[in-house]
């Protein structure tokens, strides 16, 4: 509700971390690499919705949840093009600087 908020988002995966079960944590950290902030909220809510999770798990192509505005070629090239590591050193940090069990969830603030 407030300009001066941030966002950031830290994965912590209970589970082994694979192609197929990273689609969201990928398409959520390609955005927030590749679109400006109106944009992104509008497909992080998209991605949020449960029947848009069940879809993907079912083998929809992410691409296919992409909204009007959104560069899609940045985007599609950043997911296609992001590593696993990347999301392992996230789990990492959760696990290790923050003390989180696997899959434990957090929020974190740093305020002026």
């Amino acid at each position: 509700t407030s300009s001066y908020t941030r966002v950031g988002i830290l994965n912590n995966p209970s589970s082994k971390i694979k192609e197929d079960n990273t689609t969201i944590a990928r398409g959520i950290l390609s955005a927030f690499l590749t679109q400006n902030n109106s944009n992104l909220k509008s497909f992080l809510s998209k991605l949020a919705k449960e029947e848009t999770a069940k879809s993907l798990a079912a083998g929809t192509k992410i691409t296919k949840f992409l909204i009007p505005g959104m560069d899609d070629d940045a985007f599609e090239k950043k997911y296609n093009t992001l590593g696993l590591d990347l999301i392992k050193t996230h789990q990492m940090f959760c696990q290790e600087v923050l003390k989180l069990l696997p899959g434990q969830m957090a929020v974190m603030s740093n305020g002026r």
